[in-house]
Order: C-alpha cells, then structure tokens, then sequence
C-alpha cells in the first residue's frame, strides 16, 4: 500500500507547518498508510509539551486525523531560517537525529502561508464560592491569541460544558459578530473502553441555523477535550469560510 493512501499525510505536513513556532515537519508513514512517527522541529518558542498538544488539536480538528500524543516528537534548534531560504540540512538532521529532513523541507514549510489555522493553546478552570466555576481558554490564530470566558454551577458535567462555551467565546473573537455560535450541549460518554467528549454547536446565519458535531478523546481532561470537540466541530466551517 502507498503511505499517504489511508490519511492525508502531504496535507498533514503542510498544516502542522503552518503552527507557530515550527520551522519544519516530516511524518513517517507506516506500512499500511497511516502515521507511524511524526517529528516536529521548532524554534523553541513553544513548549514541546504545548507543541504535541497543537499537533494533536490542528491534525483533529483540520482533517479529522487522531495521533496518539506518544507518536509526536518535538526538537529545538538555535538555528534560524537564513534570509534566502531554509536552515543549513546539517542543522535539521542533528535537531532530528534519527529522523533527517529531506532537502529543501525546511524552506517548503516556511513557505506555507499561515491561512486560518486555529488551535487550541490553553485552558484554565478555577471555583469559586459564589461564582461556581469560571474557564478561560486561550485559542491561537498564527500570532494572534484569542481568549474567550464563561462561567456556570460546579459539577462534572457543568466543567465540559463552561470550558466548550469558552471556546465558543474564543472563537466567536475570532470571526466577528455576524454569525452566532450556540452550545446545544456536550456529553461524556464512554465507547471502546475510552472516554470521549461529544459536543453539538448551532450557528445561525439570518433565518437559517446549522448543526455541526464534533468529539475528542478525554486525555488530559474532560475541559481540554471539551475544547477540541468544539474546535473539531467548528474548524471546517471557519475554514469553509475563508474560502
């Protein structure tokens, strides 16, 4: 079978190379067509931690495509892309080490125009007695940050569903106020032995609403996967969009 043939794997490169930070990106395909290793080199910039995180949200909200977090592998450099092209390839294959970058891979990634590409930054819950319980979560476009807020009753369930209509509110920064996203709920639920978030948005446009869906596995937390079921459901349509 020829690598690339079961997911978009060229597509996937470009995108990741469009996040803040990276300088360059190859994806080892496995035997039958999907991801075996994907290998990020960075300025530095991000935390590797923070970097697999975007990896993760870009590749799942973009395309659809879900990568254990355990399959990305970030490396700095000090080296920084020179004025007529990419950084020297000695310096990508020592950041790399067992996984060099082809020629003119570098200067191909910096090429790639940012687009609209929106991924998930970070997430703060904090409680409070007579509040309940407050979100902020932090969505980045390129070099632009986008911070939306909500608040609601503490619970479990009230967690996902403030951190989802934070992300709604991030995002509704983002693309203005001429069409209106709505939460029509979220919801925990467990399939293949694994815990998912599941999340409905409505967006209204004049007379007219649409249903978007979208899911996230619960890794870190339920609010961080309430985030990227948000992003998962909404990304298309902010990318349809800018078409």
């Amino acid at each position: 079978m020829i690598a690339g043939t079961v997911l978009p794997l060229q597509r996937a490169e470009e995108l990741l190379a469009t996040l803040h930070s990276v300088i360059s990106v190859r994806i080892v395909p496995s035997e039958s067509g999907g991801v075996d290793t994907i290998h990020v080199l960075t300025t530095g910039e991000t935390t590797p931690k923070q970097m697999v995180r975007n990896v993760e949200s870009a590749l799942m909200a973009h395309l659809g495509m879900r990568v254990d977090h355990r399959k990305v592998s970030v490396a700095t450099t000090s080296a920084r892309p020179t004025p007529g092209g990419g950084i020297s390839g000695e310096s990508v294959a020592a950041a790399l080490a067992a996984a060099p970058v082809p020629a003119g891979a570098a200067a191909k990634s910096a090429a790639v125009p940012p687009g609209r590409t929106m991924y998930f930054e970070d997430v703060e819950i904090r409680g409070s007695r007579t509040k309940g319980v407050g979100c902020k979560v932090t969505l980045r476009r390129g070099a632009e940050v986008f911070v939306g807020e909500a608040e609601g009753f503490e619970s479990d369930r009230s967690r996902v569903d403030v951190a989802a209509r934070a992300t709604l509110a991030a995002i509704a920064k983002v693309e203005g106020d001429d069409h209106r996203l709505s939460l029509e709920g979220s919801k925990v639920v467990e399939a293949f032995e694994r815990e998912f978030v599941f999340v409905g948005v409505t967006v209204r446009m004049g007379r007219e609403s649409a249903l978007m869906t979208g899911s996230a596995e619960v890794k870190d937390s339920a609010e961080t996967a309430a985030v990227l079921a948000v992003l998962d459901a909404t990304n298309r349509w902010v990318a349809g969009r800018a078409g």
